[in-house]
């Protein structure tokens, strides 16, 4: 009987311990919106020219509105060459159950397919003190393989309301090419900055994207790009409303240097 009691108390002890002194993995941490890395340019699409193109070419009904656009369509190029297999990673990410790697350190592993070709992507997640600590890891294998390599790093606040990015511009020019500074508010992303870190003519160049209420103007660029054309850098502003989609831009290098407004149907109106 005393075997049989000592036993039962070994198994009970035991079972303690295990439940008691596993050590807690505790929750993943929160992953950033994939529109964290996405600047919304649907307001411009269409013929951009070229962003280097004469402001003072006037005779247009739309010129104001296709000079925001040619403008903001430089930075769409640059960006969805940039940033079109990272993004359809990043995006994978959250259908993914993440692996428990080590002390407060996460991993996501998984397939991803970008413009019909496959990937592999591997993303961890570290958390700190006060932050995330973020990794993308991409592989291609097949026609033109090329072994895994960090695309991407970043860290973001550990409620996901904030943060940054910096990508590596491909897996053969591994060096930093786009930083990226985004803030959260509420369930949407409230702005976010692209800054060109290539070295160049065109370093230190960026475009800050918006949203602001009680405005009619309810979204904005401001950029700060390179125009060749005039061997320096131009500031542009430009405003639009989403629901209606008139705006406003603004610059020293277009016109007289004032607002000048597009109406819903892109032609140029007066400003109010």
């Amino acid at each position: 009987m005393k075997k049989i009691l000592s036993l039962i108390l070994v198994v009970i002890l035991t079972a303690g311990c295990f439940s008691g002194c596993k050590k807690d993995k505790g929750d993943p941490p929160i992953l950033p919106p994939a529109e964290s890395m996405q600047i919304d340019f649907s307001n411009f699409t269409g013929n951009a020219k070229s962003a280097d193109q004469d402001f003072e070419n006037k005779g247009t009904e739309n010129l104001n509105w296709e000079t925001a656009a040619l403008i903001a369509g430089t930075w769409r190029t640059i960006i969805y060459v940039t940033l079109a297999i990272p993004v359809a990673s990043f995006k994978a990410a959250v259908d993914q159950d993440p692996a428990y790697l080590s002390e407060n350190k996460w991993q996501w592993s998984y397939n991803v397919i970008a413009a019909g070709i496959s990937y592999k992507a591997r993303l961890t997640g570290e958390i700190r003190a006060s932050d995330v600590k973020w990794e993308m890891y991409i592989t291609r294998e097949g026609t033109d393989a090329f072994s895994e390599f960090k695309w991407f790093e970043g860290t973001s606040k550990k409620d996901a309301s904030g943060g940054q990015w910096v990508l590596t511009e491909s897996n053969t020019v591994q060096t930093p090419v786009l930083q990226i500074d985004w803030t959260k508010s509420g369930t949407s992303v409230g702005t976010i900055k692209y800054t060109y870190l290539k070295s160049g003519s065109g370093s230190g160049a960026y475009i800050d994207y918006g949203l602001k209420s009680g405005s009619d103007y309810d979204a904005f660029f401001s950029i700060h790009y390179y125009n060749s054309s005039l061997a320096r850098f131009s500031d542009v502003n430009i405003e639009w409303n989403t629901t209606s989609k008139k705006g406003r831009i603004k610059s020293s290098d277009y016109l007289d240097g004032q607002w000048q407004c597009w109406n819903e149907t892109k032609v140029n109106s007066v400003c109010n």
